[in-house]
Parts: C-alpha cells; sequence; structure tokens
C-alpha cells in the first residue's frame, strides 16, 4: 500500500493550487482534527480504453437517470436507476453521494439496470435516528432492493458501500450473485491498520459533538477538500457537489456516525466471519491509496477472491480512473467473451 498526504493518495505531482478560502483555514481545522484524533487515541483502542478517450470532469449529471425514493424503517432511501438487464447495485462511501458512479453508470447500464443509492443520512436519503452499523445498514438498503422488485442482485460498493455491501451478501447469500469491494478494508478484519494513514478516521470516531462542534459550515471545504486534494488524481473528483451535498451538519454528523459504528462493525464481522461467503469477490484496491490491503482483507470472509489493482487512481476510483473499472467491472459482472484480456485485468473476468 502507497500513501501520501493522507489516506487518499500516494505519491504524486501537484494538481493546482489550493483556493485561498481553504489554504486560510486549513491549518486551525486541522489542528482541530489532530487534537480530537489524539483525544480519541487516548480513550479507545486500465487500462485505458483507448476508443473511450479520458473522462470528462464530473459536474453534470448524464441523461436517462431516474431518481426516486423507497420508505424503509420510516426513512426514504434516495436512488438512481437506469438501464434494462440484471440489477447491479452501487453504494457509495463517504465524503460521497451516489454521483460517485456518475461516470461509470452510463457503461454498466448497457447490459444491467444499475441502482445507486444514496446510503441513509447521506445525500438526498432521510436521517435515520440509529443503525449506523453496516449490518443494519444493509438489511435496510436489501428492503430498498426488494421494495423496487428486485429478489436477486450483484453489487458493488466504495468505502463505506463496500462494508455494507460485503453485509448485504453475508446476511442473504442466496440474494447476491456477484460482489466488488472497492477501497476499504473490513472492520476488525484490517481496517484499523490504515487509521494512522489519516487524521479523519479518528475526527470523524470522535465521539459527539466532538467533530460537529469543531466542523463549521465554513470548513466544510476546507476539510474535505484537503482530503481530496490528496488523492491522485483531485481534479478528476466532483468536490463541488459533494461541498454541497455535506454542507447540512445533519448529513456531515450522520457521516460520523457511520465511523463512531466501527467498533460495532469490528466485533460483528469477527463474530460471523465464518462460514465464509462463496460468491465471487472482486477485491480493488488503488495504485495510490489501499492497494492489497483490500484483497487481504476479503480473503478473511471469501472463498473466492479476486485480487485487482486499480492503476493511475487514487482512494475515489471511480471517478479519478472510470475507463479501467468499467472495463474490470464488465468483465466481472458481464458474461465472459473468451477473447483476449489484458493482464491488469485479468482477474477482473467474472
Amino acid at each position: 500500500m502507497t500513501t501520501g498526504d493522507n489516506a487518499f493518495g500516494g505519491t504524486r505531482e501537484p494538481h493546482g493550487r489550493v483556493s485561498v478560502r481553504r489554504g486560510a483555514r486549513r491549518g486551525r481545522l486541522l489542528v482541530a482534527g489532530l487534537l480530537a484524533g489524539t483525544m480519541l487515541v487516548s480513550t479507545s483502542a486500465a487500462a485505458f480504453d483507448e476508443d473511450r478517450g479520458p473522462a470528462p470532469l464530473a459536474g453534470a449529471e448524464h441523461t436517462g437517470y431516474e431518481h426516486g425514493t423507497v420508505d424503509v424503517d420510516g426513512i426514504g432511501l434516495h436512488y438512481v436507476r437506469t438501464g434494462e438487464g440484471p440489477p447491479l447495485v452501487l453504494l457509495h462511501g463517504w465524503p460521497e453521494t451516489w454521483y460517485h458512479w456518475n461516470e461509470v453508470m452510463p457503461d454498466l447500464a448497457r447490459t444491467h439496470t444499475v441502482l445507486a443509492f444514496d446510503l441513509p443520512g447521506l445525500g438526498d436519503s432521510e436521517i435515520p435516528e440509529d443503525g449506523f452499523d453496516k449490518a443494519t445498514t444493509a438489511h435496510r438498503i436489501r428492503a430498498a432492493v426488494r421494495e423496487l422488485g428486485y429478489e436477486e442482485v450483484a453489487l458493488m460498493g466504495h468505502d463505506l458501500g463496500a462494508m455494507v455491501a460485503y453485509n448485504y451478501a453475508r446476511d442473504f447469500p442466496q440474494e447476491v450473485n456477484k460482489l466488488a469491494v472497492i477501497e476499504a478494508p473490513l472492520a476488525g478484519l484490517g481496517l484499523e491498520d490504515i487509521f494512522s494513514a489519516s487524521f479523519h478516521f479518528q475526527f470523524n470516531m470522535a465521539p459527539a459533538p466532538v467533530p460537529e462542534e469543531i466542523l463549521d459550515d465554513e470548513d466544510v471545504e476546507v476539510y474535505l477538500g484537503y482530503l481530496y486534494d490528496g488523492s491522485y488524481r483531485p481534479d478528476r473528483i466532483s468536490q463541488e457537489v459533494y461541498f454541497e451535498a455535506y454542507s447540512d451538519p445533519a448529513v456531515r454528523s450522520a457521516g460520523y456516525e457511520y465511523y463512531r459504528a466501527f467498533p460495532e462493525d469490528a466485533a460483528d464481522n469477527l463474530a460471523h466471519a465464518e462460514p465464509k461467503i462463496d460468491i465471487p469477490v472482486l477485491a480493488m484496491g488503488a495504485e495510490y491509496a489501499f492497494g492489497e490491503a483490500i484483497p487481504a482483507s476479503f480473503e478473511h470472509v471469501a472463498d473466492d477472491v479476486r485480487p485487482v489493482i486499480a492503476p493511475d487512481a487514487g482512494h475515489f476510483v471511480a471517478q479519478e480512473n472510470p475507463e479501467f473499472l468499467i472495463d474490470c467491472a464488465e468483465l466481472f459482472f458481464g458474461a465472459s467473451t473468451g477473447g483476449p484480456v489484458p493482464d491488469e485485468l485479468t482477474n477482473c473476468v467474472g
């Protein structure tokens, strides 16, 4: 695993300059965050497709998307649907929304009905009073999927979404045929080993209301921008979309709750690591982020793990190198053509 400025990126040349406002406030916020992290530690344990060309900068939604809401446990879960074919459910991470998948959805929709959810409490989904552990979240997503009329699905998750997708596949093995997880070791099975890569883990996990009181609305661009700017291709990340999405203090607090649930997630994962899930698991780490730590984590809980390293990308693979992710996902979730496959995509073949 290679890390650079923070957990979301690696050694790279600078991509532009930080805004004056962001730079002016960065020092105060980061010092406060580091203090919060220290407190918590002391109190608790593509290969590119040449025909497709480079991805456009994200910021505009592609056409052909249907937005909707499903009521589950008294909260509305927002989803975006497109395409036709077998259902493929996409689950984003933090600090993101469904829009993380915007650049890959049109290609995946050529062969699948693609359902991209906003996790409960994030994006345009309503905020639950509790239940931010990944097992409860998985059960809510599964209920929404079934409410929409789908029984057996394939899953792809990034970051927190990968953790949720694993719980979905583990707890409902007859309803998931394939699982792809991107850039997230599981709690209790490798996640804690990367906490030192970035202060944001301990900051977000700090008990309420520590991060809520430290990080004001005007600090959102500073904090999130620091994380995005540390990735390998920050110019490809839809930063303004996420700044707006996390401008609501209640949404930010919901995001922290997902991190605060890590100890509960770890206990749950360790208690249910056996029997291992037996469906194919594509475990993808980024070249300039968590890399081989992802398949290493999922080998504890799955029998058929396909390790893949996404080249030329930091943590936000779907936006930093959507071409590679599309090529890999099409091989993994689609029918085999029997044709030649580039070496870097060999383990993507489903």
